[in-house]
Protein backbone atom coordinates (compact mmCIF):
# COMPACT_ATOMS: atom_id res chain seq x y z
CA UNK A 1 0.00 0.00 0.00
CA UNK A 2 1.25 3.13 -0.65
CA UNK A 3 1.42 5.95 2.13
CA UNK A 4 2.37 9.26 3.32
CA UNK A 5 5.53 9.80 5.28
CA UNK A 6 4.01 12.82 7.10
CA UNK A 7 0.77 9.98 8.12
CA UNK A 8 3.61 8.02 9.37
CA UNK A 9 5.68 10.97 11.89
CA UNK A 10 4.53 10.50 15.30
CA UNK A 11 4.27 6.64 14.97
CA UNK A 12 5.33 4.60 18.36
CA UNK A 13 8.27 2.45 17.91
CA UNK A 14 7.79 -0.73 20.24
CA UNK A 15 10.79 -3.12 20.95
CA UNK A 16 9.96 -7.04 22.26
CA UNK A 17 9.63 -5.66 25.62
CA UNK A 18 8.49 -2.06 25.67
CA UNK A 19 7.47 1.40 24.17
CA UNK A 20 10.99 2.81 22.43
CA UNK A 21 9.53 6.22 21.01
CA UNK A 22 8.33 7.66 18.25
CA UNK A 23 9.04 8.54 14.68
CA UNK A 24 10.31 12.18 14.70
CA UNK A 25 11.89 11.95 10.72
CA UNK A 26 12.93 9.82 8.26
CA UNK A 27 16.51 9.00 6.15
CA UNK A 28 16.17 8.47 2.11
CA UNK A 29 18.60 6.57 0.03
CA UNK A 30 18.92 9.82 -2.79
CA UNK A 31 20.52 7.31 -5.53
CA UNK A 32 17.77 4.77 -5.33
CA UNK A 33 15.08 6.70 -3.81
CA UNK A 34 14.36 4.49 -0.83
CA UNK A 35 13.47 5.12 2.83
CA UNK A 36 16.42 3.65 4.71
CA UNK A 37 16.05 4.67 8.46
CA UNK A 38 13.27 5.94 10.74
CA UNK A 39 14.77 8.82 12.75
CA UNK A 40 12.96 7.85 16.29
CA UNK A 41 13.29 9.94 19.42
CA UNK A 42 13.82 8.03 22.74
CA UNK A 43 14.04 9.03 26.55
CA UNK A 44 12.55 11.28 28.02
CA UNK A 45 13.04 15.08 28.20
CA UNK A 46 16.36 14.97 30.08
CA UNK A 47 17.02 11.95 27.93
CA UNK A 48 15.71 12.52 24.50
CA UNK A 49 18.33 10.67 21.86
CA UNK A 50 17.78 9.97 18.70
CA UNK A 51 18.43 6.57 16.91
CA UNK A 52 18.00 5.08 13.64
CA UNK A 53 15.77 2.14 13.07
CA UNK A 54 15.38 0.43 9.99
CA UNK A 55 12.72 -1.70 8.66
CA UNK A 56 14.93 -4.84 8.31
CA UNK A 57 14.58 -5.03 12.20
CA UNK A 58 10.25 -4.38 11.67
CA UNK A 59 8.67 -7.58 13.24
CA UNK A 60 5.20 -6.15 12.95
CA UNK A 61 3.18 -3.18 11.60
CA UNK A 62 0.03 -2.13 13.19
CA UNK A 63 -1.11 0.41 10.58
CA UNK A 64 -4.79 0.48 12.82
CA UNK A 65 -2.95 1.83 15.97
CA UNK A 66 0.22 3.51 14.44
CA UNK A 67 2.83 1.32 16.13
CA UNK A 68 6.24 -0.42 15.17
CA UNK A 69 6.95 -3.41 16.15
CA UNK A 70 10.68 -4.59 16.41
CA UNK A 71 12.42 -7.94 16.80
CA UNK A 72 14.79 -6.05 19.17
CA UNK A 73 15.35 -5.29 22.87
CA UNK A 74 15.13 -1.76 24.59
CA UNK A 75 18.62 -2.18 25.64
CA UNK A 76 19.54 -3.45 21.71
CA UNK A 77 18.24 -0.19 20.55
CA UNK A 78 19.53 1.92 23.37
CA UNK A 79 22.95 0.79 22.79
CA UNK A 80 23.01 1.23 19.21
CA UNK A 81 25.87 3.68 17.45
CA UNK A 82 24.94 6.99 18.47
CA UNK A 83 23.86 9.73 15.01
CA UNK A 84 23.42 13.11 14.57
CA UNK A 85 20.68 13.41 12.06
CA UNK A 86 21.52 17.08 11.22
CA UNK A 87 24.99 16.09 10.02
CA UNK A 88 25.36 13.66 6.82
CA UNK A 89 25.56 10.00 7.54
CA UNK A 90 28.49 8.35 6.05
CA UNK A 91 28.55 4.82 4.55
CA UNK A 92 30.62 4.53 7.13
CA UNK A 93 28.62 4.68 9.85
CA UNK A 94 25.93 2.43 7.94
CA UNK A 95 28.89 -0.20 8.32
CA UNK A 96 28.75 0.01 11.80
CA UNK A 97 25.40 0.19 12.31
CA UNK A 98 25.45 -3.24 10.28
CA UNK A 99 27.48 -5.02 11.97
CA UNK A 100 26.14 -3.78 15.58
CA UNK A 101 22.80 -5.17 14.79
CA UNK A 102 24.42 -8.29 12.59
CA UNK A 103 22.54 -7.29 9.22
CA UNK A 104 24.42 -7.73 5.88
CA UNK A 105 24.54 -4.68 4.74
CA UNK A 106 21.89 -3.72 2.14
CA UNK A 107 24.12 -2.18 -0.59
CA UNK A 108 25.96 -4.81 -1.41
CA UNK A 109 24.34 -6.68 -3.83
CA UNK A 110 21.94 -4.97 -6.54
CA UNK A 111 18.53 -5.11 -5.63
CA UNK A 112 16.27 -2.89 -3.27
CA UNK A 113 17.53 -4.61 -0.05
CA UNK A 114 20.62 -6.96 -0.71
CA UNK A 115 19.80 -9.30 -3.25
CA UNK A 116 15.76 -8.71 -2.70
CA UNK A 117 13.04 -6.17 -2.89
CA UNK A 118 12.24 -6.57 0.42
CA UNK A 119 13.36 -5.08 3.85
CA UNK A 120 12.25 -8.80 5.62
CA UNK A 121 14.92 -10.91 2.75
CA UNK A 122 18.17 -8.87 4.90
CA UNK A 123 16.30 -9.69 8.17
CA UNK A 124 17.09 -13.20 7.54
CA UNK A 125 20.41 -13.28 6.75
CA UNK A 126 22.90 -12.96 9.62
CA UNK A 127 26.21 -10.74 9.28
CA UNK A 128 29.28 -12.05 8.08
CA UNK A 129 32.52 -11.45 8.27
CA UNK A 130 33.23 -12.71 4.82
CA UNK A 131 34.61 -9.70 2.87
CA UNK A 132 31.89 -8.39 0.37
CA UNK A 133 32.47 -6.75 -2.76
CA UNK A 134 30.97 -2.98 -2.79
CA UNK A 135 32.41 0.07 -5.10
CA UNK A 136 30.37 2.23 -2.77
CA UNK A 137 33.74 3.96 -0.98
CA UNK A 138 33.44 3.81 2.86
CA UNK A 139 32.41 7.52 3.75
CA UNK A 140 30.39 8.33 1.04
CA UNK A 141 27.25 10.06 1.56
CA UNK A 142 23.39 8.76 0.10
CA UNK A 143 21.40 9.28 2.83
CA UNK A 144 19.38 12.75 3.10
CA UNK A 145 16.68 13.81 5.63
CA UNK A 146 13.49 13.75 4.32
CA UNK A 147 12.71 16.89 6.69
CA UNK A 148 15.04 18.64 4.68
CA UNK A 149 13.82 17.88 1.51
CA UNK A 150 10.34 18.87 2.01
CA UNK A 151 10.68 22.50 0.93
CA UNK A 152 13.01 21.95 -1.67
CA UNK A 153 12.19 23.47 -5.09
CA UNK A 154 10.80 22.12 -7.82
CA UNK A 155 11.92 23.32 -11.26
CA UNK A 156 9.73 22.49 -14.34
CA UNK A 157 11.73 22.73 -18.17
CA UNK A 158 10.51 26.07 -18.51
CA UNK A 159 9.89 27.88 -15.09
CA UNK A 160 9.41 26.92 -11.31
CA UNK A 161 6.73 24.38 -10.72
CA UNK A 162 6.40 24.37 -6.85
CA UNK A 163 8.18 22.76 -3.63
CA UNK A 164 7.90 19.40 -2.03
CA UNK A 165 5.87 18.65 0.59
CA UNK A 166 5.59 15.26 1.31
CA UNK A 167 6.59 11.65 0.26
CA UNK A 168 4.66 8.77 -1.03
CA UNK A 169 6.11 5.77 -0.06
CA UNK A 170 4.95 1.79 -0.50
CA UNK A 171 5.36 0.09 2.80
CA UNK A 172 6.81 -3.05 1.81
CA UNK A 173 9.86 -2.33 -0.31
CA UNK A 174 9.70 1.51 1.52
CA UNK A 175 10.49 2.95 -2.26
CA UNK A 176 9.19 6.56 -3.04
CA UNK A 177 6.92 6.07 -5.49
CA UNK A 178 6.12 9.85 -5.52
CA UNK A 179 6.55 13.09 -4.67
CA UNK A 180 3.72 15.14 -3.08
CA UNK A 181 4.55 18.76 -5.32
CA UNK A 182 2.58 21.53 -3.68
CA UNK A 183 2.12 24.30 -5.99
CA UNK A 184 0.69 27.17 -4.13
CA UNK A 185 3.46 29.02 -5.45
CA UNK A 186 1.23 29.33 -8.42
CA UNK A 187 -2.21 27.52 -7.92
CA UNK A 188 -4.42 27.76 -4.68
CA UNK A 189 -4.85 24.53 -3.36
CA UNK A 190 -3.34 22.72 -6.51
CA UNK A 191 -1.25 19.60 -4.94
CA UNK A 192 0.37 16.94 -7.33
CA UNK A 193 2.69 13.87 -7.77
CA UNK A 194 5.45 13.14 -9.71
CA UNK A 195 7.52 10.19 -9.36
CA UNK A 196 10.95 10.64 -8.12
CA UNK A 197 12.76 8.96 -11.54
CA UNK A 198 11.09 11.76 -13.57
CA UNK A 199 13.12 13.86 -12.47
CA UNK A 200 16.54 14.97 -14.68
CA UNK A 201 18.77 15.88 -11.55
CA UNK A 202 18.93 17.01 -7.81
CA UNK A 203 20.74 19.72 -6.94
CA UNK A 204 21.72 19.03 -3.12
CA UNK A 205 23.33 22.19 -2.46
CA UNK A 206 20.44 24.25 -4.39
CA UNK A 207 17.74 22.42 -2.71
CA UNK A 208 16.34 22.27 -6.01
CA UNK A 209 14.82 18.83 -7.94
CA UNK A 210 14.85 19.42 -11.91
CA UNK A 211 12.22 18.01 -14.18
CA UNK A 212 11.88 17.55 -17.47
CA UNK A 213 8.43 18.81 -17.87
CA UNK A 214 6.44 22.03 -18.62
CA UNK A 215 5.21 24.14 -15.83
CA UNK A 216 1.60 23.79 -17.35
CA UNK A 217 1.47 20.35 -18.12
CA UNK A 218 1.95 19.68 -14.31
CA UNK A 219 -0.80 21.90 -13.56
CA UNK A 220 -2.83 20.00 -15.81
CA UNK A 221 -1.79 16.65 -14.70
CA UNK A 222 -4.60 14.54 -12.08
CA UNK A 223 -5.10 16.41 -8.35
CA UNK A 224 -3.38 14.12 -5.55
CA UNK A 225 -5.94 14.42 -2.71
CA UNK A 226 -4.37 13.45 0.74
CA UNK A 227 -7.48 12.32 1.93
CA UNK A 228 -8.39 9.93 -0.35
CA UNK A 229 -5.84 6.67 -0.58
CA UNK A 230 -3.87 6.30 -3.67
CA UNK A 231 -5.12 3.48 -5.56
CA UNK A 232 -4.10 1.63 -9.13
CA UNK A 233 -7.03 3.52 -11.02
CA UNK A 234 -5.49 7.03 -9.86
CA UNK A 235 -1.62 5.62 -10.17
CA UNK A 236 -3.22 4.52 -13.95
CA UNK A 237 -4.85 7.85 -15.05
CA UNK A 238 -1.22 9.41 -14.08
CA UNK A 239 1.04 7.20 -15.81
CA UNK A 240 -1.20 7.63 -18.72
CA UNK A 241 -1.41 11.59 -18.48
CA UNK A 242 2.79 11.36 -18.27
CA UNK A 243 2.79 9.07 -21.47
CA UNK A 244 5.50 7.52 -18.77
CA UNK A 245 5.90 3.32 -18.39
CA UNK A 246 4.12 1.85 -15.25
CA UNK A 247 6.43 0.32 -12.76
CA UNK A 248 4.11 -2.06 -12.15
CA UNK A 249 4.02 -3.22 -15.38
CA UNK A 250 7.94 -3.55 -15.91
CA UNK A 251 8.82 -4.84 -12.89
CA UNK A 252 11.05 -1.35 -11.87
CA UNK A 253 11.10 -0.69 -9.09
CA UNK A 254 10.81 -4.03 -7.20
CA UNK A 255 14.96 -4.79 -7.37
CA UNK A 256 14.00 -6.43 -10.57
CA UNK A 257 15.93 -5.60 -13.92
CA UNK A 258 13.21 -3.52 -16.77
Amino acid sequence: MLRSLKDLERYTVSASDGDIGHVVNFLLDDERWIVRYLVVETGGFSERREVLISPISFRQVEWSTRQFHLALTKERVQKSPGVEVNKPVSRQYEWDYSRYYEYPPYWAQTGLWGMGAYPRFLAATRWTNQPIECSTKPFDVHLRSASEVRGYHVQGSDEEIGHVEDFIVDDETWEVRYLVVNTNNWWFGKKVLVAPHWASRVSWTEGNVYVDLPRQTIKSSPEWNAAAPINREYEVRLYDYFGRPAYWDSGAGRGETP
